[in-house]
């Protein structure tokens, strides 16, 4: 069975279309997160992206702060390629899984987008530890992400609204068949069990700032 990043290497150049059509609340999801970054202690001098792929949070971070250091991390070059073709030295760029050890702190935030949901819950967990312990004091963790729903009922329903969303938005039957085949390899967790895990990770505070459905904004900020 292929792994993440091997998957996303053969979807590169067309991944950034595709995500807008795949993302209903698209532009609220990403504005979201990248609005987070106001929780951090100022000023924002150092960003990490996990799993950044073809940079399209790492963009938008860049673009509202022009001054911070952004390294992007992912395991996949083609997709860090795309990435560089978009931010070119505005960025640096890192090649390694998201079970490698993180670039060394401190930073002022730690962010990722849709790219946590492909390790199991005990590697999410460790990454979340890892995470707490790079950030510097007043640092902030913010994961755009896809989530599970609490139950199986709303797990369903959110599988049905984002097929429908989906199709509105222009996604054909056979790039939504590719995409769900490709969330397979996804292991999705609840913003509940999420949420927990943060503060287990030693994070004071954690909060879900914008859930739409199965796509949620969560953040967390390391005291100091």
């Amino acid at each position: 069975m292929e792994t993440a990043p091997q998957v996303f290497e053969r979807h590169a150049a067309d991944y950034d279309a595709q995500r807008r059509r795949l993302i209903p609340p698209f532009d609220a999801f990403y504005g979201t997160a990248v609005a987070a970054l106001d929780l951090a202690a100022p000023p924002l001098r150092r960003v990490l992206d996990l799993g950044a792929g073809t940079g399209m949070l790492s963009a938008r971070v860049a673009d509202a702060h022009p001054t911070a250091e952004v390294v992007l991390l992912d395991g996949s070059p083609a997709m860090l390629e795309q990435a560089r073709a978009t931010l070119g030295d505005r960025a640096s760029y890192v090649t390694a899984d998201l079970t490698d050890p993180l670039p060394a702190g401190p930073w002022t935030a730690i962010v990722s987008a849709l790219a946590i949901h492909h390790l199991d819950d005990a590697a999410k967990r460790d990454l979340l530890v890892r995470v707490h312990a790079e950030l510097g004091p007043g640092g902030v963790f913010v994961n755009a992400e896809q989530i599970a729903g609490p139950t199986a009922f709303f797990d369903e329903r959110y599988r049905a609204w984002h097929e429908q969303h989906a199709r509105a938005a222009g996604s054909t039957a056979q790039e939504w068949e590719a995409a769900v085949e490709r969330m397979r390899l996804d292991r999705w967790a609840s913003v509940e069990h999420q949420l927990q895990w943060l503060r287990d990770a030693g994070f004071a505070d954690a909060d879900c700032l914008f859930k739409d459905h199965r796509f949620a904004v969560l953040v967390a900020r390391r005291s100091g």
